[in-house]
């Protein structure tokens, strides 16, 4: 009998570097790319937004490669290039027809390894990056989690923004640059991984010779996560008052994982999610409310997105929190059954996308070690019952809260007032 990881291959290059692959024989494409264990939490303060501005550096021209080079070469077969920057890591990946593969490995090999760092480009580069920076600023909805996450791992490299600061950010140098690269982006920190029509020992023979370049082992501390909880509001003339509410959550090898991602299912995960019903069809009060959970190497956050207008914002708090209290005690099998039936089907969806399965391997290389077979990760949502949660809800609540609020937000409860009510 065949197991779900029977197509799946792993190999370790002799400097390090991990090289892993998908086999989809049905399918004409590839989609690979490298995955660094390198994000916003590995920058010190003073280059806080370094991880973000490298990943748009690394397609702005190589030792033979300038950056419209970089473009054309990638778009004349048909494929796409594109990179972005979490907490934890930075990818770099493209899709491409699978005869294709070499040139994207190529390609992928060059910026990495022999990236120049013009000042002319870092210059124009940096300008794009304000301007992204202003962009999110601009945006409530989105600048909010940033709020969120500085308040609940406060002087922290995990809680800072991972597009750094405009200050920061407009007086960055090449070197800056250049020094990250070098001491985070060893062999020993990045997973190569492809899904798609790919044959893995020619996958690795061009992996050997691409990657030839690459520092072998990177030993820079990494800063513990030590979340804290606390508030963040600021008054803004908005139509809207956007609310994060939220408490630590827990790590990716946490027992609690797979507990924690149904409860945030079952709660605000899809329109007939608790908060979704209660809060937006019965009452009217949100036009967009969901929860969500994070998770980390060390620690994790869970929590609520509400946006409600001025006059709402005073019910709908007291009716967030009560849901919240109540949770664990109210829990009934058909939405259990159903919060566990919506991250099946969103898993299984996902496997039918050879950039979605490139990725979910490298994270698992990241995380665990190892692939994890589709069969484990059911069988481990299919375990969580309504004891799990009712635990997994509970330390949820058992944490210092975190509120961050951005608008009207004068009819907000005071934090003290929001605390008795989660008690």
């Amino acid at each position: 009998m065949m197991s779900d990881l029977d197509g799946i291959r792993l190999t370790t290059l002799d400097n390090g570097l991990r090289v892993a692959s998908d086999a989809m024989p049905s399918v004409e494409t590839v989609s690979l790319g490298v995955w660094a264990e390198a994000g916003t939490r590995h920058e010190r303060p003073e280059v806080n937004g370094v991880a973000h501005l490298l990943e748009h550096m690394a397609f702005k021209g190589t030792e033979k490669r300038s950056a419209r080079a970089i473009a054309e070469e990638i778009e004349a077969v048909g494929g796409h290039l594109n990179a972005y920057t979490s907490r934890e890591n930075t990818a770099y990946y493209a899709k491409l027809l699978a005869e294709d593969l070499p040139l994207g490995l190529d390609i992928i090999a060059d910026i990495l390894q022999h990236s120049v760092f013009d000042p002319e480009e870092l210059a124009r580069e940096r300008a794009v990056v304000l301007q992204e920076i202003g962009q999110a600023e601009d945006t409530p909805d989105d600048i909010i989690f940033d709020r969120f996450q500085e308040t609940a791992y406060p002087d922290q490299a995990i809680g800072r923004p991972v597009l750094g600061t405009a200050a920061i950010i407009g007086e960055m140098a090449p070197a800056a640059v250049r020094d990250y690269m070098r001491s985070h982006y060893s062999a020993d920190r990045l997973v190569l991984a492809a899904a798609g029509k790919v044959d893995h020992d020619r996958l690795v023979d061009l992996a050997a010779h691409a990657f030839d370049t690459l520092p072998r082992r990177c030993d820079e501390p990494v800063e513990e996560a030590s979340y804290q909880g606390g508030e963040f509001r600021e008054e803004r003339d908005l139509e809207q008052a956007h609310i994060v509410l939220g408490f630590a959550g827990v790590d990716h090898l946490d027992p609690d994982y797979y507990p924690v991602s149904v409860l945030s299912t079952l709660l605000g995960g899809g329109m007939s999610s608790r908060l979704f019903q209660e809060v937006r069809e019965k009452r009217g009060l949100v036009y967009s409310i969901y929860s969500f959970a994070s998770s980390y190497r060390d620690g994790g956050l869970f929590g609520i997105y509400a946006g409600t207008g001025e006059n709402e914002v005073a019910e709908l708090m007291p009716l967030v929190c009560d849901e919240l209290v109540k949770l664990a005690d109210t829990l009934e099998d058909e939405e259990v059954a159903r919060a566990r039936a919506q991250l099946r089907a969103g898993l299984l969806m996902s496997r039918e996308s050879t950039g979605s399965r490139s990725e979910q391997l490298a994270q698992q290389l990241m995380v665990y070690g190892r692939p994890v077979g589709v069969a484990e990760i059911i069988g481990r949502i299919e375990a969580v019952d309504r004891t799990a949660l009712a635990g997994a809800a509970r330390r949820l609540l058992a944490s210092a809260p975190t509120l961050a609020v951005l608008g009207p937000i004068d009819r907000v409860e005071p934090m003290a007032r929001l605390r008795g009510r989660l008690a």
